[in-house]
């Protein structure tokens, strides 16, 4: 089984043509799956547009009235996940965003790595001549986080050239293994996307025997608002991010 999370907020214009598309992969790629939604107190119309696919496929739709922000959402994703299946070792999460960024026709491509034994499948953003000025300058200096001597350690994985990207598999076993670690904790507190997407990384690749990545091309034709990035401000975030990271790091005792 495959359980594919997506955490949303606002996503109304966008939410409903991909879980059309999801299908239309499915439909082509026999495997058995399953849709978590996690509607973050959206305040567009983004409830009412995934109640009808609810009676057309195999999706679920979770999640409250009050804003928790994206880490808490995925959190949310991954417990449900971990709760429902009977196979951890046979079944995963896919992790994926509900603004079109992330392709679903690239599912495939992941699960084949799962397949051939990875335990944690990174897709690896390769960034089109059209994305946006402001993503091209923060993917410009995301790239530099890494050499950035004193948080390098923090802000890589081995054999991973992007640790921030949203798109991933996750075997359901490695996943119980990090919920264990942290009880009923978070698996992070980060208040920003990427640098959530980067504490998930570093407590899964904790638990993986294996680790693969996938290069994937992101798309911004289709999307149907601006983008939510701002270069600047956002590459300090994960400078601070790297910092933190730095500190857990440190203080992780040796095995």
């Amino acid at each position: 089984m495959l359980y594919i999370c997506i955490p949303t907020f606002d996503e109304a214009p966008t939410v409903g043509v991909l879980l059309w598309r999801i299908r239309k992969v499915f439909q082509e790629y026999t495997r058995e799956y399953e849709i978590l939604v996690y509607d973050d107190a959206s305040t567009d119309a983004t409830r009412d547009v995934l109640e009808p696919y609810t009676k057309a496929m195999p999706l679920t739709v979770i999640g409250g009235r009050t804003r928790v922000g994206y880490a808490r959402a995925v959190d949310a994703l991954l417990r449900e996940a971990s709760k429902r299946t009977q196979y951890p070792r046979r079944d995963a999460v896919v992790l994926l965003q509900a603004d079109f960024t992330d392709q679903p026709e690239g599912i495939p491509e992941l699960v084949k790595r799962f397949e051939g034994g990875a335990d944690l499948v990174i897709a690896e953003r390769a960034l089109p001549s059209g994305a946006p000025e402001s993503v091209r300058r923060l993917h410009k200096l995301v790239s530099w986080l890494p050499k950035v001597w004193p948080i390098r350690s923090a802000v890589t994985v081995p054999g991973v050239n992007d640790p921030f990207g949203s798109f991933r598999l996750i075997r359901i076993a490695v996943v119980r293994d990090l919920l264990k670690k942290v009880g009923d904790l978070p698996v992070t507190q980060a208040s920003e996307p990427w640098q959530a997407n980067l504490d998930y990384l570093h407590a899964a690749a904790a638990e993986a025997r294996r680790i693969e990545t996938v290069r994937l091309p992101l798309r911004f034709d289709v999307r149907l608002r601006a983008t939510r990035r701002d270069p600047w401000p956002d590459a300090w975030t994960l400078l601070r991010a790297g910092w933190a990271a730095r500190g857990r790091v440190r203080s992780r005792p040796v095995a």
